[in-house]
């Protein structure tokens, strides 16, 4: 049976996104929404989250912000209890908050290892529970994506990485034990992990400082091209579960 990439089915329905007031997850939000989703945006900094939805208004679906600070259990929990709430079951949590703190592990700062942990692993697990427990409340035919990394697969030999790699591929790990635990239950409730390689955002110019842009010798994609990914994976068929999609540049030698 084909399928047009079309979220025609969702519209109208709640979708979570983590990480949303810059690059991928700014980009995520902002499709969903012309998509027709009710589209709840977490992040610490909430005002870019507002400006976005008033940029917003007028589109098929909408925007809401609110405001999280993901290493704090309590805050997610109240976070996702505020968004049933008010906007209803929850159909699609994107996992898209990431962080990495440069640093090494032979001689590096332990402060900045949890945070890192906390953000990539902890907060993605709490995130999960939370919607499944929405989701089964409502037999809801649910969908979660873990925005994951090329680096959940393969560790690059790049200075002060720290506990970013080992994070990520964490999180290659939970995605399939969570799939794995949906399956024993018989949820009706999808599970994928994306897994991009570069892409020219905030991240990490936040992680190491300013970056050079891209240029015809740097091979990078933008936070649209992941977006395009998510639309594809959402679009997806009930009976088509897309465990895992690595996404990189054309080219790219790794």
């Amino acid at each position: 049976m084909s399928y047009s990439l079309t979220l025609e089915r969702l519209s109208g329905k709640v979708a979570v996104v983590t990480g949303a007031s810059a690059g991928i997850g700014k980009a995520t939000v902002e499709l969903l929404v012309k998509q027709g989703l009710i589209v709840a945006g977490i992040a610490r900094r909430v005002t870019r989250i507002e400006e976005h939805a008033q940029k917003l208004n007028g589109e098929k679906g909408t925007l809401h912000p609110y405001q999280c600070d993901l290493t704090q259990q309590d805050q997610i929990i109240s976070t996702f209890e505020k968004i049933a709430s008010e906007l209803g079951s929850i159909h699609v949590l994107i996992n898209n908050a990431g962080m990495l703190f440069p640093s090494n592990i032979i001689d590096g700062d332990i402060e900045k290892w949890k945070p890192v942990l906390d953000t990539n692993v902890l907060a993605v697990a709490i995130c999960i529970r939370q919607a499944v427990a929405d989701m089964k409340k409502h037999n809801t035919k649910g969908h979660i994506i873990n925005m994951n990394s090329f680096a959940g697969h393969q560790v690059i030999d790049h200075p002060l990485l720290s506990l970013y790699p080992a994070s990520k591929h964490a999180l290659t790990a939970l995605t399939e034990t969570v799939r794995l635990e949906i399956n024993r239950e018989k949820l009706p409730i999808k599970i994928t992990s994306l897994s991009p390689g570069a892409v020219e955002t905030e991240f990490v110019d936040a992680a190491f400082g300013p970056q050079p842009k891209a240029d015809s010798n740097r091979k990078v994609m933008q936070s649209e091209d992941i977006a395009d990914a998510i639309l594809y994976i959402l679009a997806t068929p009930d009976h088509v579960n897309v465990k895992e999609l690595i996404v990189v540049p054309q080219g790219e030698s790794f």
